[in-house]
């Protein structure tokens, strides 16, 4: 039995009466009972949920636990054991899915934003992602920043200057170099919609399984509409939560490897350090780990809150020195242009594929779209049940509206000032493309006054926006291997978090000088399965919410007033009629 059907308590009405009987008779019926004190309260089955995640001591699940430490371990051995021989499965594996998998990515990364949209618009928009009287739990303003640096806040301070200016002076499929609106549509395209639709999907199934129906706090447990309560606790369920603890591992090891890449980086452009080594690498790797997993032991409401909130102090410090100190006119312009031309650009952008530009657009995909599509289907299991916990108590509307508009445009804000910024020092023969990406944030903030101690900022923001997400990332994936419970072992989260630290630091050095494609490959190698997951869990959601009882009372509601209205108005018609009869029978009898 379900946990709906467990606490279900029908609303109140005279069952008495038949099914076919007359609006209007339904409503004396009820009219009369009211009278009589024979009406019972009206309750929801959600209003009377118990909370499975809620439970104490939850048993951890070892079939998920064991499986995916001895693969994770095995996957680093191989690593490190023949660098050569690992290098080449990966670059084969990712070959083999950008040919036969790629257009899925891409199909489907906009067939989320359209799925989520619809969701908010609908009649489902005013269910509550808990009882039907409960209000949030954290604020609007809380709430946002810790979405927003969960989300993708490292990702952005790596890419903020690097992709537009990227995209400005080598062009994209289809367009030629140096069109400034193409650059900030197509970098809008990366960053806004599509990667927060991701996270919705995910983010509204959990919420809506483990809030409104007191389900376990896990992705299979979303499921049970579709495979069925008995699947869900089985192995195919395992093997659901098994894929989305697999693909969070590398997904933010990728993060934790562009975070270590940029902070060695900035310490060298701050003159902290002068070449630096693979030791100073590790060290940095090692610095992240220990900060983020004394983070996540402090639990959501203390440690990531408060992290989340300095975090957006800090960028918003570093966003508005940039702003007033660079070339605050032309960033100015460039907002209503990244945003006329992405809306002008997004179904090219959308449809574009490897036959795309006369069958050269492959290259540009693998190394940006399909990755980042890639990167996000990856870090959707962890954020989407992170953005499930702190938003309990909204509604699907409120949700799915503020998870994919409020940080699409704070994402965009951004990119206009940094890529902006970037590309007006390009226009000025001031480039800073010639260095890599990870020194590019740093190259730009230092043709400002004051640049230099904003960089040891950048630096300090860099470190914090990771732990922030790994903080997430390894209690998510701690939840989910102990049966869904809440407030998961620490030592289960320490286990999490060390093996996305050696997954993340044996891809950086096993790269070498090449270490950003390295991650960017196996990303988008370990992410590809959880593609599927994410395409049937949209099929979930619809079944689960269409059965809703205040769905249903609604459509109940709707059915009844159509019927009372044509009742209504067949017997005005009839008045109407009676009358007409009356008037013609005193016109007859007057002749």
């Amino acid at each position: 039995m379900s946990q709906r059907d467990a606490t279900e308590k029908p609303i109140a009405t005279d069952q008495s009466e038949p099914t076919d009987q007359t609006a209007t008779s339904e409503l004396a019926s009820m009219i009369a009972a009211d009278r009589r004190g024979d009406l019972a309260e009206a309750t929801l089955p959600e209003d009377t949920v118990e909370m499975q995640s809620e439970a104490k001591d939850a048993p951890i699940d070892l079939a998920i636990v064991i499986p995916l430490v001895v693969i994770v371990a095995a996957v680093v051995g191989w690593a490190l054991a023949t660098p050569t021989g690992f290098t080449e499965f990966a670059d084969a594996a990712f070959a083999w899915v950008m040919e036969n998998v790629g257009w899925a990515f891409i199909f489907f990364g906009t067939a989320f934003v359209v799925f989520v949209l619809v969701v908010a618009l609908s009649k489902f928009g005013s269910i509550r992602l808990g009882s039907n009287d409960e209000q949030p739990e954290f604020r609007t303003s809380s709430w946002i920043a810790m979405m927003f640096a969960a989300g993708m806040g490292i990702g952005l301070m790596f890419f903020g200057a690097s992709e537009p200016l990227a995209f400005y002076t080598g062009g994209v499929p289809g367009h030629e170099p140096n069109e400034v609106g193409t650059a900030m549509a197509q970098t809008m395209f990366h960053w806004t919609l599509h990667p927060w639709a991701l996270y919705a999907i995910v983010g509204l199934a959990i919420a809506y399984s483990t809030f409104r129906l007191g389900r376990k706090q896990l992705l299979s447990s979303a499921f049970i509409p579709l495979i069925g309560q008995e699947r869900a606790d089985g192995w195919l369920g395992k093997l659901i939560d098994g894929f989305a603890i697999f693909a969070t591992i590398f997904g933010t090891a990728c993060s934790l490897g562009l975070g270590a890449i940029q902070i060695s980086s900035g310490l060298e452009a701050s003159g902290f350090v002068d070449n630096p080594s693979d030791k100073l690498i590790i060290g940095i790797v090692a610095v992240l780990t220990l900060a983020f997993l004394l983070s996540a032991m402090s639990g959501v409401g203390k440690g990531i809150q408060w992290l989340s909130n300095f975090n957006m102090v800090v960028a918003a410090l570093l966003a508005i020195f940039v702003f007033v100190l660079g070339p605050t006119v032309s960033i100015l312009n460039l907002l209503p242009t990244s945003i006329g031309m992405y809306l002008q650009q997004f179904f090219e952008m959308a449809g574009r594929t490897a036959e795309s530009a006369d069958g050269e657009a492959g290259g540009f995909l693998s190394g940006w779209t399909i990755f980042y599509w890639a990167w996000w289907a990856s870090w959707s299991p962890f954020v989407g049940t992170f953005l499930a916990r702190i938003s309990r108590g909204r509604t699907i509307r409120e949700f799915c509206l503020g998870v994919l508009l409020v940080p699409s445009g704070l994402s965009t804000v951004w990119f206009a000032i940094f890529g902006g910024t970037a590309i007006k020092l390009e226009q000025e023969g001031a480039s800073i493309a010639g260095a890599s990406n990870e020194e590019q944030l740093f190259n730009l903030l230092h043709t400002l006054p004051g640049g230099y101690f904003m960089g040891i900022f950048a630096v300090i923001l860099l470190g914090t926006f990771f732990i922030t997400s790994a903080d997430s990332a390894s209690t998510v994936m701690a939840s989910m291997s102990q049966n869904g419970q809440s407030s998961a072992k620490p030592w289960l989260a320490a286990i999490w978090g060390v093996a996305t630290a050696a997954v993340g630091l044996t891809m950086l050095l096993m790269g070498g000088a090449d270490s950003l494609n390295a991650l960017q490959s196996v990303t988008i190698v370990a992410a590809s399965p959880f593609l599927i997951i994410l395409v049937a869990l949209m099929f979930a959601i619809v079944r689960d919410v269409s059965n809703d009882s205040l769905y249903l009372a609604q459509k109940e509601q709707e059915r009844f007033a159509r019927k009372l209205a044509i009742e209504r108005r067949a017997h005005l018609d009839q008045l109407e009629f009676d009358e007409r009869r009356r008037q013609m029978a005193r016109m007859l009898k007057r002749r």
